[in-house]
């Protein structure tokens, strides 16, 4: 009792939501119970903002149209906090005492990563929205995790993206990269960037690392500018960025900035200022892509919530599509139905493109790159797997 108590105490209940019915369990015990696990507290909470409204708002237009098969959607949300003690005990408490028939979640990959252990042994379908780790869906073994799916490119592919378009658009020589050596996607988009720079012809002069908690990083952007690299690669989230960003220009770094989706927040701009401008970020949309459904769901999104969609909440939006498509061909929204339902998608329409999962349930789809500038971010181009 005593264990039960406490895994209670630390997860944060945010609700049990009827989609687009109010508060509660309305809906009935026919109702298809799903999990939401997303930070809304901590270091990144923007992002599991973003993520849960997206989500959100894709299953209320599911039951506002009468359900999938009739079936109303109940969700169960909870903050993870972004730290992975807190989004085990979610995981725990929702496949064990709420007994979800799927869960959506989390946000980051390092609290992804545990969750998906814990939805594969337990046999429970998982989506993160936004999770670029490979190893959130790749065990240790090497073995593909069979109940977990994702909405999102991954880290190898978002590196490489990275890597070519400094070669060939930044018509860069040499990089330099920093990063959190604690954070499963940082270090792993270092990594990823790295490999495909030299690959491509270029040299990587400085690979430096630092901790989570640092806040003055003067010293490897001492070392960073006495290399005077063309491009710094900082593959982290807009928060740490922000700050590295900033301390840099103060340092006289001249190089161009470059960087992956984690970089994608209204506060990188509050927090790095005019430092961030000119700088370059691999993202998974962009509002200002042309094509229709793209400019349909940035329009009901700005509707409801009274700002553009960042790359999290048209995830998030992504994977609450992926699940109802999934749900319409498991009658009986039973974990191995929907399991097998998310695997056979093929050439689905999302808004950050058509989803076909590969054989390792990541989808396969084009990545965007996007430039700050003094207006806020801007669409430079598409690049292709």
């Amino acid at each position: 009792m005593r264990k039960l108590l406490a895994v209670l105490a630390s997860v944060a209940i945010v609700a049990v939501l009827s989609c687009g019915g109010g508060t509660g369990t309305a809906g009935g015990s026919n109702a298809i119970k799903v999990g939401l696990i997303v930070p809304l507290t901590g270091d990144v909470k923007t992002f599991g903002e973003s993520a849960r409204n997206g989500t959100m708002l894709a299953l209320e237009e599911a039951n506002a149209g009468g359900g999938v098969n009739g079936r109303r959607i109940n969700v169960v949300a909870t903050d993870d906090k972004n730290d992975p003690t807190e989004t085990g005990n979610a995981g725990s408490k929702l496949i064990d005492m709420d007994k979800v028939a799927v869960i959506i979640g989390s946000v980051s990959s390092k609290c992804s990563v545990p969750l998906s252990d814990k939805c594969e042994s337990a046999k429970i379908p998982m989506i993160t929205p936004t999770s670029t780790n490979p190893k959130v869906t790749v065990g240790e073994d090497g073995k593909r995790k069979e109940y977990v799916f994702r909405a999102c490119f991954i880290d190898p592919f978002q590196g490489t993206v990275g890597a070519r378009f400094a070669l060939d658009s930044l018509k860069a020589k040499t990089a330099a990269v920093m990063y959190d050596v604690g954070n499963d996607y940082s270090k792993g988009l270092a990594d990823y960037f790295k490999a495909s720079f030299e690959k491509g012809g270029g040299k990587v002069i400085a690979f430096e690392s630092y901790a989570k908690d640092d806040v003055d990083f003067s010293a490897l952007l001492t070392k960073v500018k006495q290399s005077s690299p063309d491009v710094l690669f900082i593959p982290d989230y807009y928060n740490k960025v922000g700050l590295i960003a900033k301390q840099a220009r103060q340092l006289g770094i001249t190089a161009a900035f470059l960087g992956g989706d984690g970089w994608d927040s209204p506060e990188m701009s509050k927090i790095a200022g005019d430092a961030i401008v000119g700088g370059y970020f691999t993202n998974h949309y962009s509002p200002d892509d042309p094509r229709p459904e793209v400019q349909e769901w940035v329009e009901k999104y700005q509707a409801k919530y009274g700002q553009k969609p960042d790359a999290l909440a048209t995830l998030g939006y992504d994977a609450g599509l992926l699940l109802i498509q999934a749900l319409k061909n498991a009658p009986n929204a039973k974990p191995d139905e929907i399991k097998a339902a998310l695997g056979a998608i093929k050439d689905f329409p999302c808004v950050s493109g058509k989803i076909t999962f590969d054989e390792w349930g990541n989808p396969i789809k084009s990545a965007a790159v996007l430039e700050y500038t003094k207006d806020g971010q801007q669409y430079v181009t598409t690049i292709n797997p």
